[in-house]
């Protein structure tokens, strides 16, 4: 079972703020989640053939095609900021 502080620990990683409330609520979600893996792991599964899709799948999206690459400016024109010649996000921890 996750425990509260597991759940403000993540919730802090996740640069998430939860009211008590739901951090109530994702320690029983997030617990349930857990205990339902932990079931399946309980499982005897050796004579299952492993599937990648449940369903047969059609490739709707069409063939892979290499088409020119961008510039370095190209890609970073919409960048909402640029250090380094490449983008610059937030520092975590």
């Amino acid at each position: 079972m996750i425990d509260r502080d597991t759940v403000r620990h993540v919730a802090r990683l996740s640069r998430l703020r939860l009211s008590d409330e739901e951090q109530e609520t994702m320690r029983e979600e997030l617990s349930g989640i857990l205990e339902h893996i932990e079931h399946i792991q309980s499982l005897d599964l050796d004579d299952v053939p492993i599937t990648t899709h449940v369903v047969e799948v059609e490739n709707v999206l069409g063939e892979d095609v290499p088409h020119e690459e961008l510039s370095v400016e190209e890609a970073l024109r919409e960048a909402p900021e640029v250090a380094g010649g490449g983008f610059s996000v937030p520092r975590m921890g």
